[in-house]
């Protein structure tokens, strides 16, 4: 089921995988996990791990809203999904 939550295992897996190497792309994940943890689900886990597919500066740029995620579909058409949207809006939240 989709709207599993996540488990234990492949919460710390997933944290793993969304490590980077820009330090402002690590404090948005790290306030991402630290807000939405305990609610993740299998869909937000595919949603992030397509958006860990984009180079660091591309990430950046989504975060701040100085490039949408339709203008990176062009190149990387895994990203036109609504879990990758779901989660964009999600890391976005100044919650």
């Amino acid at each position: 089921m989709q709207s599993e939550l996540l488990n234990e295992r492949d919460l710390s897996k997933l944290r793993w995988r969304c490590r980077r190497g820009l330090l402002e792309n690590d404090l948005f994940i790290e306030r991402f996990f630290n807000t939405f943890e305990k609610s993740l689900t299998v869909n937000h886990a595919k949603g992030l791990n397509v958006l860990m597919d984009l180079s660091d500066n591309d990430l950046l740029d989504l975060h701040l809203a100085r490039k949408s995620l339709d203008e990176l579909v062009i190149s990387s058409p895994s990203l036109d999904c609504a879990e990758a949207r779901e989660v964009l809006q999600m890391l976005r939240n100044k919650a």
